[in-house]
């Protein structure tokens, strides 16, 4: 297939036509959405370690998950680490479901923009131990691959020969929404026709959870794991560990239509900006994520009242909560109280790198299918947490515009854009 002749950034529309989803709500599209929407929690006492002596025994654990079923060969799978092999899952699925031919595509612009937070945990957890146990002479010859987070780039890259840009991006917990972000801007440009862009993370580890638990940042309601998820809640704690990964697939829209691709939304916004102010705290008045948002409407073209639904990057931590609702209100001013807003943290638990990825794919899914999932647990709001946040039931309603907003510690800010898809 030919690459698009068409160069101009202001006229290269993207759009998105596939999605794959390894969350601990669903391993499929169709699971994952349907769970959403219903408000099923995957959150649980985990089993990925004996956790009798940590302060929070709970996390959104994705079970039952089988690599083999994603990769050509069980080599692939025995060199790959977890947070690999979801990127890998997802991005099959995606792949799958944008009925794209690898065949009749030009493999040297198809891109690759898959990120982690922060990667190989497990591996370097399994390297320490054997470092300090046996010796230097018995370290695994893989160890550095696997702890690389570009690996999960890479291996989906020689999974699908796919030899055109290979970014990633490593943004904390904004990781998955600047990975889909840079492969718009990168389509955009005329460097690629085509990518694979999203975020992967499995850091349910004895490492993962102490350290997390050391900063105080997660919930411990550990016997009653489905309700500790609670954004805007005012009981909330802190936030739930999640894992999974979460691929779309972008299309520059003539490259989409030249082959009769399914089409989900098209993705017309992207802002990103930088509190500068504190490693793991954002700033109190929300001043960048409201430019963030601002600048994925200037993007967009779209006024403060064309939106319909906003996926909250909400955690459920006690500040970040409130200071999302503080930007939003700055950036969106009076019409603030008029957007439907959701966290499906609430069901998911906190996927960190993959979180922005997965929750556009559901701003993609309320685009197409008139339904905006609910936050689940929202019994007694918060005060200072005054918006729209559509409790505990779905809500059906036709989405034209929704934004995705994630946040990572260090003070990333990203807000994504998609709109109905009108031809």
């Amino acid at each position: 297939m030919s690459s698009s002749v068409e160069n101009d950034p202001a006229k290269r529309r993207v759009v998105i036509t596939g999605i794959g989803i390894v969350a601990p709500n669903g391993q499929s599209v169709a699971e994952f959405w349907r769970n959403t929407v219903n408000g099923v929690s995957g959150i649980r006492r985990y089993s990925a370690f004996d956790a009798s002596e940590y302060p929070c025994k709970i996390a959104g654990e994705v079970v039952g998950f089988d690599p083999t079923l994603y990769f050509q060969d069980g080599k692939s799978v025995k060199r790959s680490e977890r947070f690999e092999q979801f990127a890998v899952a997802a991005s099959k699925m995606a792949l799958e479901d944008a009925a794209i031919d690898l065949e009749r595509i030009d493999r040297d612009r198809f891109g690759i923009s898959v990120g982690t937070g922060i990667g190989g945990l497990e591996s370097m957890e399994r390297t320490g131990h054997r470092l300090v146990e046996k010796g230097a002479s018995r370290i695994s010859p893989v160890a550095i691959t696997g702890m690389m987070g570009n690996a999960a780039s890479a291996n989906v890259s020689q999974e699908f020969d796919l030899r055109g840009p290979n970014i990633c991006i490593v943004t904390a917990c904004a990781t998955g929404a600047n990975s889909v972000g840079e492969a718009w801007r990168t389509i955009k440009f005329g460097d690629a026709d085509i990518f694979l862009g999203g975020g992967c993370e499995a850091t349910i580890t004895p490492f993962g959870v102490a350290g997390f638990a050391a900063m105080k940042a997660l919930s411990l309601r550990n016997d009653e794991p489905e309700k500790a998820s609670r954004p805007f809640d005012k009981a909330r704690d802190g936030f739930v560990m999640g894992e999974g990964g979460g691929v779309l697939v972008l299309e520059e829209l003539q490259h989409a239509r030249s082959r009769s691709a399914p089409i989900y939304c098209e993705l017309v916004g992207y802002g990103c900006t930088a509190d500068a102010h504190h490693m793991t705290q954002p700033h109190p008045e929300g001043r960048e994520v409201a430019r963030a948002m601002r600048i994925a409407m200037h993007h967009a073209k779209v006024d403060t009242g064309d939106l319909d639904y906003i996926n909250a990057h909400a955690t459920s931590t006690p500040i970040g909560d409130i200071f999302e609702t503080r930007a939003i209100k700055l950036a969106l001013g009076r019409d603030a109280f008029n957007v439907a807003i959701s966290s499906t943290k609430s069901m998911t638990g906190h996927l960190l790198g993959a979180a922005g990825s997965v929750e556009l794919a559901v701003c993609a899914l309320a685009v197409k299918n008139g339904i905006i999932p609910p936050t689940i647990n929202l019994e007694s709001p918060d005060p200072e947490c005054d918006l729209d946040y559509v409790p505990r039931t779905a809500r059906e309603k036709k989405v034209r515009f929704a934004m995705s907003n994630s946040f990572g510690f260090g003070g990333h800010n990203v807000s994504l854009i998609v709109r109905e898809f009108l031809g």
